[in-house]
């Protein structure tokens, strides 16, 4: 049996001239408001237009469905977070501890923002989970973790670099997911990052110490057997 077909999640028509942009701004304000507002499960290409003010047709000549309206919400979040955190990350005019509490903070603020539109977009995800634009988008946040973690960890095995990495992504991802699912004051976000950032910076200090340690013995065993 064949699988079925997905449906297309590419933008259909490039907006070139100023009005078209516009439109497709509010296309988007409105699809944002109705995701909000409705759900994923109710929300339709149908809504989106009542609420932006144009046609359905209009709609279709800038987006195919409403997976690839979707998938263009979900993309511009993307894109900004990972904008956002790969600068405080790239920041070399701050030690790695305070990126990390930067980090943090911004991650956490990001997440409880907008925690509505990103619990809807996460139920929407099936229908562009394997495009690949999802894969360009995560691996362009690997990269900055991966680029953060290199200077970091200098003296961490390749092996110990990915799985720092990979540490440092779950944790703020599965902590920012369920610390978002209620509504939380800037008290309590202030206070949860500020501990969420100490103990990481205390974790990468320790992997830091353990690593330099570890690639150290090595060296002073040779510099015994040669005396």
């Amino acid at each position: 049996m064949s699988e079925r077909p997905k449906p297309p999640i590419s933008q259909r028509k490039q907006p070139r001239q100023a009005r078209s942009n516009a439109s497709v701004a509010v296309i988007l304000e409105a699809a944002a408001q109705v995701l909000a507002a409705e759900g994923a499960a109710r929300f339709t290409t149908a809504r989106v237009a009542e609420r932006a003010g144009v046609s359905v047709g209009t709609l279709y000549q800038y987006f195919p469905n409403k997976a690839a309206i979707l998938f263009r919400l979900q993309h511009d979040e993307w894109r900004d977070t990972t904008r956002l955190l790969a600068e405080i990350l790239d920041d070399k005019a701050h030690t790695p501890g305070e990126r990390v509490h930067r980090l943090v903070h911004a991650f956490l603020h990001s997440e409880c923002e907008e925690a509505q539109m990103r619990t809807a977009l996460r139920d929407a995800a099936p229908l562009y989970r394997d495009a690949p634009e999802v894969r360009d988008a995560r691996e362009a946040g690997e990269a900055a973790f991966g680029r953060f973690i290199d200077e970091a960890l200098p003296s961490a095995s390749a092996e110990q670099r990915v799985l720092a990495s990979n540490l440092l992504t779950d944790v703020l991802g599965a902590t920012g997911k369920q610390f978002s699912e209620q509504p939380r004051t800037p008290a309590e976000i202030h206070a949860y990052a500020d501990a969420l950032a100490l103990m990481l910076c205390a974790w990468l200090e320790a992997t830091s110490q353990a690593s330099a340690s570890a690639a150290r013995t090595p060296h002073q065993a040779a510099s015994s057997n040669t005396e």
